[in-house]
């Protein structure tokens, strides 16, 4: 039996990787895999567990074909290893941290994904954004800016999306993400 992809999204800030790291446990307890995204940002940068990469390293992994996934946001260059083919083959479910703007692509390729949007109150997005400083609060507006417009286009295009709203406590957001795990008969 085929795994599931299981395609987490949103905006810069809206807490992806603090819910991924708060239901890690219980997922992996019901062997769910989850993938660590390939990112041209500092390995040391706060936040994300995610493997750093130089952009020349990156263009040439994905000339080998290394990523399953990749894409291009906020002036960076993202990636899934390819090992998650090897976990969906073998019937395990995989939880990603993908990208809104290819969220298209990403169902061209695997077809059953499940897509779940992380959204967040814009105050409270702003606000953590400014907290985690990685950002200039130029860049911030940027992030902002492109959150309103994927937040157009994304569900307007996309009819088979679950969101996830994370404007309050954690563990309430965790809560909710395993019972629709549960739900979907998927990794919980």
């Amino acid at each position: 039996m085929q795994g599931r992809l299981i395609y987490l999204m949103g905006p810069s800030g809206s807490g992806k990787d603090s819910l991924l790291q708060a239901a890690r446990a219980p997922l992996e307890a019901h062997g769910c895999r989850f993938a660590r995204r390939v990112i041209t940002r500092s390995a040391e940068s706060v936040g994300e567990d995610a493997l750093g990469m130089t952009p020349a390293e990156f263009e040439r992994l994905e000339s080998e074909g290394g990523f399953a996934l990749s894409w291009r946001a906020n002036g960076l260059a993202y990636g899934i290893p390819r090992e998650i083919d090897d976990w969906l083959a073998n019937g395990q479910d995989v939880l990603i941290n993908g990208s809104r703007g290819h969220l298209e692509a990403a169902r061209q390729r695997y077809p059953d994904l499940l897509a779940i949007l992380l959204q967040v109150d814009e105050a409270v997005l702003r606000q953590r954004l400014l907290a985690r400083g990685r950002e200039t609060p130029e860049q911030i507006e940027q992030r902002l800016a492109r959150s309103r417009r994927l937040s157009v286009t994304v569900p307007a295009a996309e009819t088979n999306l679950i969101t996830l709203d994370n404007s309050g406590p954690l563990q309430q957001t965790v809560n909710r993400l395993l019972h629709l795990l549960d739900e979907t008969r998927r990794c919980a």
